[in-house]
């Protein structure tokens, strides 16, 4: 062990948190979290423990420790998890077992939504967060946040009444109607709200809710939502491993060579991501992720469906930040405190004339291009101030033309990590939406076509089928079923006749 990382780890804090061991080259090689960080970090270098091989081929490697200090286990549970997620360190991957990653299911739309665990997403609507590397905190966190929300973990078919899990306060009692399914949603949202990082905003409605309905004379209601205030304001007492709400940002070493290396005024709590997405011009699309204190914050992600289909990326992406600093959009959302758009200068331009248009000039934007990892930034446009210091600290080098500047930095630093991990969210985000509208056009589209089926038999067939293909694969009879035995002869023989786009 250097000398440098032995000072280091006198400095730990005994408060729950997240640690990056990082080796020679200042990579981040493993990320962990800790009920104490400087018990946990410090069991690394103990030579009477005992350790397995991949264990001591990490210790072997490290150089040098950095920690980010939160308010909970709970909260070092998710923010570890964001972590991993952006840098995927070497070892996060080659110290897990067998077993692969677990996420938390919420099948929020269902008529009796439940909440479970699983390993392997499924494209069926429930929405999932995750992956967490270890189930066991997982479920031990979740089994804390359902005294405050309860929520039902399975569906019991013909099962009349309710389960000892109500009777405990940590099941709705849906079977007989002891919560109606609105309210039962509307706790699910809070429970949502707290795992993505807003436990703070639910702690300050129900403090308003507890004294309204106290002012009202409500006193079980009143009861009822100040024990889930109790659970929640004491998280920090429970014995576990949410949310970055707490953290630090000035620890965020990535958000920190950032505000260096452009000059930035402070730290950019709010970082949106833009993309767009489209197939030769048709069902363009745009997303719009954000980031939170450096942390992904789903619950604030929005998508664009362009007015016009064209297949040029610099008006489509003008489009959509004239629509996203719109007066009514600023108002709903908040002002971004850093704009990154996926691609080069055209779109890095496109986007910048839309802002200066709206009057928000004073937002910084910048872009990375995708095949050099390049930051684009517009020379007087761009509303950063590089720093040279910063930039040969970080072993980087510039480009430049007349009009823009091509920053060129090492991937494995933390400030690309960070914007690579926006970039690949914002794509992702994109691409997902314009799947749908490609698949919904392409069904409506051809069972459009067929005499006699309009919107209503249209909606009627995807309903009961659920994909064109699966239409064009059901027996005269099915259909007929559904649309009666006429217009199902019509059908059967359009997508059976030879040619139909129903075998393409």
């Amino acid at each position: 062990m250097n000398t440098k990382l032995q000072n280091k780890l006198k400095e730990l804090p005994t408060t729950p948190g997240i640690y990056f061991h990082k080796n020679s080259k200042d990579e981040i090689i493993y990320i962990g979290k800790a009920a104490n960080l400087r018990n946990r970090v410090r069991q690394y270098f103990q030579s009477s423990r005992k350790k397995d091989p991949k264990t001591q081929l990490l210790v072997s490697e490290i150089t040098d420790t950095d920690w980010m200090s939160v308010d909970s286990e709970v909260e070092a549970l998710f923010l570890e998890a964001e972590m991993v997620r952006r840098y995927m360190p070497r070892y996060n991957i080659l110290l897990r077992d067998d077993k692969s990653m677990v996420y938390i299911r919420i099948d929020y739309d269902s008529d009796y939504p439940t909440v479970s665990f699983t390993r392997r997403p499924l494209d069926d609507s429930a929405r999932y967060f995750g992956p967490f590397s270890n189930a066991q905190t997982t479920k031990q966190a979740m089994k804390i946040l359902r005294r405050a929300f309860p929520y039902a973990t399975a569906r019991h078919v013909g099962k009349q009444r309710v389960s000892l899990d109500y009777h405990l306060g940590l099941d709705p009692g849906l079977e007989e109607a002891k919560t109606s399914l609105k309210e039962y949603r509307s706790n699910l949202r809070q429970l949502i709200a707290v795992i993505e990082g807003k436990r703070k905003g639910i702690q300050d409605k129900l403090e308003k809710d507890m004294l309204k309905f106290a002012k009202a004379t409500e006193f079980e209601q009143a009861a009822k939502v100040r024990n889930q205030l109790n659970v929640l304001r004491n998280l920090h007492n429970q014995i576990v491993f949410s949310d970055k709400e707490f953290m630090d940002i000035s620890k965020d070493h990535a958000l920190d060579e950032l505000v260096r290396l452009l000059g930035l005024g402070s730290f950019p709590q709010r970082i949106e991501g833009y993309d767009i997405s489209h197939m030769s011009g048709t069902d363009v699309v745009a997303s719009m992720v954000v980031f939170t204190n450096g942390v992904s914050d789903k619950s604030e992600y929005r998508k664009f469906k362009t007015y016009k289909d064209q297949n040029n990326d610099f008006d489509n992406m003008y489009e959509t930040i004239k629509r996203r600093l719109s007066i009514k959009n600023i108002k709903l959302w908040g002002a971004p405190n850093l704009v990154i758009i996926d691609g080069g200068k055209g779109q890095l331009g496109a986007a910048i004339k839309a802002r200066d248009e709206m009057g928000c000039s004073g937002i910084p934007f910048i872009s990375l291009a995708k095949r050099e990892e390049q930051i684009v930034v517009s020379k007087l446009k761009s509303n950063v101030a590089i720093s040279q210091d910063t930039l040969h600290s970080l072993g980087g080098f510039l480009h430049e033309s007349d009009d823009y500047v091509l920053i060129n930095i090492p991937h494995n630093t933390n400030l690309v990590k960070l914007l690579q991990r926006i970039r690949d969210e914002s794509h992702r985000f994109a691409v997902s939406y314009h799947s749908v509208l490609k698949t919904k056009r392409q069904t409506t589209s051809l069972l459009g076509e067929i005499p006699g089926v309009g919107q209503l038999t249209r909606k009627k067939l995807i309903k009961s089928f659920g994909s064109k293909r699966a239409v064009g694969e059901v027996s005269e009879q099915e259909l007929a079923a559904v649309v009666g035995a006429s217009r199902a002869k019509k059908i059967y023989n359009y997508l059976h006749e030879p040619g139909s786009p129903i075998k393409s």
